[in-house]
């Protein structure tokens, strides 16, 4: 992978494991036993994707996350308890973009880690002298410019998380047409397993929703088409 990848986790055989596989993919793996440790990390490796555990000593990984979110824009994924519902709906509302929960199977998580990266990277790359023009999209006040990674709503820069900004581009490349909830997990990541587990998209959506100050019933942005998907008319 080449990639920079940091795994937080107070268990140290955990994160060693995690990292070990990492490492076995080519990624470059740093390792935090804390939230300050994690900060440190970033600050110094400056990392493409984070891996945070929610139990650490200094401070929980949702605190960890927003600190994350004030200053960055690359994956995170939570690592949360088995069914813990609460824990993963919180961690995708304060600006995680996965999941996975324990006991977890470590080739499953570096599927997981590969498929964010290759996201990040597309929806990431600099714009090219002859970026075509249908790379922006101008919608109700609403901009977005895949190719920049730039989003503003009436001139208002608007932070999203790299998978909030993918959900947006996939609604606006098919304006007009439903998109559903299978489409956009089969659009972000391209793997099956993600198609039985969409729950976690409409958390995604009504977070697109609070930062665009819309709402589910009076949508001027994103409406549900109930029973099928979302969709941003023309």
């Amino acid at each position: 992978m080449n990639d920079m990848v940091l795994v937080v986790d107070d268990e140290p055989e955990i994160a060693s494991l995690v990292a070990l596989y990492l490492q076995n993919e080519g990624a470059v793996v740093s390792v935090a036993h804390t939230a300050n440790e994690a900060l440190a990390s970033i600050a110094s490796d400056q990392p493409d994707i984070a891996l945070l555990d929610i139990m650490l000593p200094d401070m929980d990984g949702f605190a960890l996350c927003q600190r994350i979110r004030e200053q960055h824009s690359f994956p995170i994924i939570m690592i949360t308890a088995k069914d813990a519902d609460l824990d993963k709906i919180t961690g995708l509302t304060l600006g995680a973009d996965d999941y996975i929960t324990k006991p977890f199977k470590p080739l499953e998580l570096v599927a997981r880690v590969k498929a964010h990266l290759r996201r990040y990277k597309r929806y990431n790359d600099a714009a090219k002298p002859n970026e075509e023009a249908e790379g922006v999209f101008v919608y109700k006040g609403l901009m977005l410019d895949v190719a920049r990674h730039e989003c503003s709503l009436d001139g208002e820069a608007l932070a999203l998380t790299p998978t909030e900004f993918t959900i947006l581009t996939v609604l606006c490349q098919n304006r007009g047409k439903v998109v559903s909830s299978e489409q956009l997990y089969s659009e972000l990541w391209g793997d099956e397993y993600y198609n039985k587990a969409t729950n976690s998209i409409t958390v995604h959506i009504r977070h697109l929703r609070e930062k665009l100050h819309d709402s589910a019933e009076k949508p001027a942005y994103i409406k549900t088409v109930w029973g099928v998907g979302y969709k941003l008319d023309h």
